[in-house]
């Protein structure tokens, strides 16, 4: 798969299997930093500093990677779980630029090994972070715990409509602990409305470069 540059400088990649990227071409570290780690991790961060994560895309890493460094730097410590059924392959990870452009590069051989990890099981990565990677469709995932925050990263509902069903987001509300939230990139009407049909309550929050809103949803 094709690694192309996002407007920030930062990589992403051009899946093959949906035909469209995996980060926002505005800015792939903009858009995570603004979505998954201001919105999501800081949000639930006011009331507690130990949050439970479920990713529903892995991915490229990157929202992986920016949580445990973001964790390091404000004392939390994050379990971080992320579903997956594409992986990108470890020398993929590898052209990827995102430990130089964060300016942590001694860290690279740390986001290589994310994606060298064994799925299906947890890794403690450092004091702050836990990450356990599952090798499994959202559509078969049954949960055996709950989460704070859930970082909804599926491809968009053009490029991939069974991952926006409403069934999917009324499993997402019953994986949630009372008061957790679910946020993306995606703000579109019936999105949101099959959000609130499976128990959900959405807010419109500003959105990164690109997007004019994005949405928090929570329990």
């Amino acid at each position: 798969m094709p690694i192309i540059d996002s407007a920030d400088g930062s990589h992403t990649i051009l899946s093959e299997v949906y035909g469209v990227t995996y980060h926002s071409r505005h800015g792939a570290i903009t858009e995570t930093a603004h979505v998954f780690i201001q919105m999501g991790l800081h949000w639930k961060a006011q009331e507690k500093n130990e949050i439970s994560v479920l990713e529903v895309g892995l991915g490229t890493g990157l929202n992986a990677f920016m949580s445990m460094l973001e964790a390091e730097r404000q004392g939390w410590v994050i379990h971080y779980q992320s579903l997956e059924t594409h992986p990108v392959t470890v020398e993929q990870a590898a052209g990827l630029n995102y430990p130089d452009m964060l300016q942590t590069p001694e860290r690279a051989s740390e986001f290589i090994q994310m994606h060298q990890l064994e799925w299906n099981r947890p890794h403690k990565l450092s004091e702050h972070f836990i990450l356990e990677k599952t090798l499994l469709p959202l559509q078969d995932f049954q949960p055996e715990r709950t989460y704070d925050v859930i970082f909804f990263d599926a491809f968009a509902p053009q490029a991939q409509p069974e991952m926006w069903e409403e069934s999917i987001f009324e499993k997402l509300a019953k994986a949630l602990k009372p008061g957790g939230g679910l946020v993306t990139y995606c703000a579109q009407g019936e999105f949101r409305r099959r959000l609130r049909r499976a128990g959900f309550t959405t807010e419109r929050l500003p959105g990164p470069p690109g997007k004019r809103e994005m949405t928090r949803a929570f329990i």
